[in-house]
């Protein structure tokens, strides 16, 4: 089902609005239901992120709770992270 959304803007900003929409091709309708999918589809998208991370997250803390989890210090990481990025930077250059 089709749902309909109204708004207000004033009369110049609706003339040149729908100047542009005409000289593409389309409608000022077309191009705001355009916009509205384009907004959705981001959404989705950051949801569908957030779902991802917080089953990151739930999966980290049952491996912790589990005592799976092991941990290393702050410099380890970063050495490891170091070189994890030369490899990277090595792979990417022809």
């Amino acid at each position: 089902m089709d749902t309909r959304i109204q708004f207000r803007v004033d009369e110049e900003t609706k003339r040149l609005s729908q100047q542009m929409a005409e000289s593409q091709g389309r409608t000022l309708s077309d191009a705001c239901r355009e916009f509205t999918e384009q907004l959705a589809e981001q959404q989705r998208k950051v949801l569908s992120h957030d779902g991802w991370l917080t089953q990151q997250v739930n999966q980290a803390f049952e491996k912790l709770d589990a005592g799976k989890a092991s941990f290393i210090d702050h410099e380890s990481a970063k050495a490891h992270m170091a070189e994890r990025k030369a490899k990277i930077r090595h792979r990417a250059k022809p």
